[in-house]
């Protein structure tokens, strides 16, 4: 019997280290029996996202079930990478109870959308909602309503300063788009802190887009799954700084590089390390694994603004070689020679 059913698709999207992962994670570990397939979108050479969340150990999520897309991001490549990755899922959908696609933080969401009209998508998904996940802190502090260099100075928001960037414009584009706005990290903001983000969101999500605020991900997944907002319905209403911008936008402005090392001595001094490139200019995201002398788990390491989280994640997948490898990711013209030497301090 032919099954006529939609998969629902939930698409969440958000800037560099807002959350999304983590958010995921929790959706995936409290999916209740439902059968999750991922798309997941990595800026990098390097699927750390997608081996995060492999190491969750969740019965309705084999590797099967996880595709990562890494060679450019899905607003950009939605006919010669999506649209097949998605008809592939869609080729065992009586396996599936819902799809959940992570966008790369430089995607935008809208073209995304689009593709969700064509005929042969249209007819067997519905994109239940857009969730734009947000970083609390950074948010409250101003850091996507200055320009790229004051975001990577950690420098409070001025309203002096020129708006004009394709950070701030990413930013506005993906709350635009949004169903719902997840505001995450909320347990290191207070009060004032969260009342300054939630102005700021308002005024660039639509009227009915409700924000929810949450910490390390935890939110009921039934709020996310049961938005029923059929997204592909109402493309045209979400506003965009790039609508009728030929070719949409390049990721020229931004540039990733991955440092591979041998299993290190200590933990400390890889965390020192990555604090200090945190803080080097035009640096924006650091993420990866760690191998380090003497455990037998694997050391994960995230890295945003001025924070560094690490923990030990469980042991080294099967088959795979205990190493070192981190993904940095920057503005276009990043000095990778001083990266690249702060990292080799930790393995002499």
């Amino acid at each position: 019997m032919l099954d006529m059913r939609k998969i629902p698709v939930t698409v969440i999207t958000g800037f560099l280290g807002a959350g999304k992962t983590s958010l995921i994670r929790h959706l995936m570990e409290n999916a209740n029996g439902r059968r999750i397939a991922l798309i997941i979108n990595e800026f990098g050479d390097l699927g750390v996202d997608g081996e995060i969340l492999r190491g969750c150990g969740i019965d309705t999520c084999d590797d099967e079930d996880i595709v990562e897309l890494t060679n450019g991001c899905l607003c950009c490549t939605v006919a010669d990478e999506f649209l097949p990755t998605l008809e592939a899922l869609l080729e065992r959908k009586r396996d599936l109870d819902q799809i959940v696609i992570e966008t790369s933080g430089l995607a935008l969401p809208k073209p995304l959308l689009q593709a969700f009209q064509w005929p042969e998508v249209r007819s067997q998904t519905t994109v239940n909602g857009v969730i734009a996940v947000i970083d609390g802190p950074a948010v409250a502090a101003g850091q996507f309503a200055s320009d790229p260099g004051a975001v990577q100075a950690q420098r409070s928001g001025d309203e002096a300063l020129n708006h004009d960037s394709p950070l701030e414009e990413l930013f506005e584009d993906q709350l635009a788009c949004a169903d719902m706005v997840v505001m995450s990290k909320i347990d290191l903001m207070t009060d004032q802190e969260r009342s300054a983000a939630a102005v700021r969101v308002a005024a660039e999500v639509r009227a009915s887009v409700a924000t929810l605020s949450i910490a390390r991900g935890q939110i009921d997944p039934a709020i996310v799954f049961g938005l029923g907002a059929a997204a592909e319905d109402d493309v045209a209403s979400r506003r965009s700084h790039h609508d009728g911008v030929e070719g949409e936008h390049d990721h020229d402005d931004f540039e990733s590089l991955v440092i591979d090392l041998p299993p290190i001595p200590d933990v400390g001094p890889l965390i020192d390390v990555a604090a200090s490139v945190l803080n080097q200019e035009g640096i924006l995201r650091i993420k990866g694994f760690a191998a380090v002398a003497g455990k037998d788990a694997r050391l994960l390491v995230q890295g945003v603004g001025t924070r560094v989280d690490h923990y030990f994640e469980g042991d080294w997948p099967p088959g795979e070689s205990r190493a070192t490898r981190i993904v940095v990711i920057g503005m276009a013209g990043l000095d990778e020679a001083a990266v690249r030497q702060a990292f080799a301090s930790v393995a002499s």
